[in-house]
């Protein structure tokens, strides 16, 4: 899939049960009429900041209908964007540990539907995820109908160390991903200090055993956080690679309704 033009982005309100919505999102779809593969776009600890709202972009210039919902929207005012620093890590980690389960997924099922019912939306959801947006993204490919879910340096999915990974541990989920017929891709950073080879090892071995179709990449050379320009961890060959993979990725699972599965280092 070849698209060259930039996609064409806005603020949306994301419908979602009971008193919780809705719940606001920033959309960007592809300049070309007509239908296109929709995919959800979960955002790290600071918000749908300006990297979110530039990968929902990307993902439109390449043909995708994608949005980014703002999964603290039941604790914090619509349009926070925390700085990536210090502080903003704090504040982050205080909206992150408000987070629950049952929230999170809801978020993704009204996102789910939300982009289903839209004329312009092929079919089925793939769903894309950094850091905390990749536990996100791994937690709901468990259960939630997702044909494709890409997960980027996601973290804590081994452990019991936030909410989101209690009371078992995310990973212990993963069987959910295939009774869903879903397929994951995994990426993280060889230096990652925050998601080790063992960290790593843990979620290959479950995703082989749960029979998910997968790719585990891991780029030597790369920190956390190495996806995002402009910061000490950007990693180019990294970031460029993984762009590569990803587009690749829903591009054979949401255009051309394929995978493939297998493992990568």
């Amino acid at each position: 899939m070849q698209v060259s033009t930039r996609g064409t982005g806005e603020l949306v309100e994301i419908p979602v049960g009971g008193a919780d919505g809705p719940m606001r999102g920033y959309l960007a779809r592809p300049r070309s009429p007509g239908k296109h593969p929709p995919v959800v776009v979960a955002h790290e600890l600071f918000g749908v900041t300006a990297d979110i709202r530039g990968v929902v972009d990307e993902l439109a210039g390449l043909g995708f209908l994608a949005v980014a919902p703002e999964f603290y929207h039941r604790h914090a005012p619509a349009g926070l964007e925390l700085p990536r620093d210090d502080e903003g890590r704090r504040r982050g980690f205080e909206f992150l540990n408000r987070l629950t389960r049952e929230g999170v997924v809801a978020d993704v099922e009204a996102t789910r539907r939300y982009l289903a019912g839209r004329e312009d939306c092929t079919g089925r959801v793939g769903m894309l995820g950094f850091s905390m947006g990749g536990h996100i993204a791994y937690l709901a490919a468990t259960q939630v109908d997702l044909a494709a879910t890409a997960v980027v340096y996601g973290g804590w999915i081994a452990s019991r160390d936030i909410p989101l990974s209690r009371p078992e541990p995310t990973l212990a989920l993963t069987p959910g991903i295939a009774l869903h017929h879903g397929r994951l891709l995994y990426i993280v950073g060889g230096r990652d200090k925050l998601i080790d080879a063992a960290q790593v090892r843990a979620v290959e071995r479950a995703l082989t055993e749960a029979r998910v179709p997968h790719e585990v990449l891991v780029y030597p050379d790369a920190e956390h956080a190495f996806f995002w320009e402009g910061t000490p961890a950007f990693h180019r060959a990294s970031h460029d690679d993984a762009w590569t993979r990803i587009r690749a990725f829903f591009g054979n699972a949401l255009v051309l309704g394929r995978g493939e599965e297998g493992s990568g280092s």
